[in-house]
């Protein structure tokens, strides 16, 4: 399980590099110093979720409309992988169309977040992820394989 005051491991799935800059600079002023992994597609999300031995991340915070392989697809994938199923998934995309609303919930997304249009809403959500996530949720460990790192 998840410990308060233990770096998790976050992987951001992001192909927009100015979106990773600013969700990265959000996560550092709102005090989130977790360790970032970044991939820009969903096959590179789907390989490095399979290839980790050492460790898993405790989080994916994933964007929708990404090349290759989009989030929607990942998301099914990771959900419908029984090793990968319990990985808790935040989709953060700049959709806010209900269809993807309700197709992430469907697929097995534990939150879905509209991402902000400015710095300082960025910082206030990132925040509250933080706390959320990092630091009042449990989250599961992988069948023996540590989801956190310390």
């Amino acid at each position: 399980m998840s410990t308060p005051g233990k770096s998790v491991q976050i992987i951001i799935a992001e192909d927009d590099d100015d979106d990773f800059f600013l969700t990265r600079t959000a996560f550092e002023k709102a005090g989130m110093l977790n360790p970032l992994l970044r991939v820009k597609n969903g096959e590179e999300l789907l390989e490095l979720l399979r290839r980790r031995t050492d460790h898993r991340a405790a989080l994916v915070i994933l964007d929708l409309n990404m090349p290759r392989m989009d989030g929607r697809e990942a998301l099914q994938r990771i959900k419908a992988d029984p090793e990968l199923r319990r990985l808790p998934i935040i989709v953060m995309t700049t959709s806010n169309a209900e269809e993807d609303i309700v197709r992430s919930y469907d697929l097995g997304a534990c939150s879905f977040i509209h991402k902000p249009v400015t710095f300082a809403a960025f910082v206030a959500a990132a925040g509250l992820l933080k706390r959320y996530w990092l630091e009042m949720v449990e989250l599961p460990d992988a069948g023996g394989v540590p989801w956190t790192k310390a």
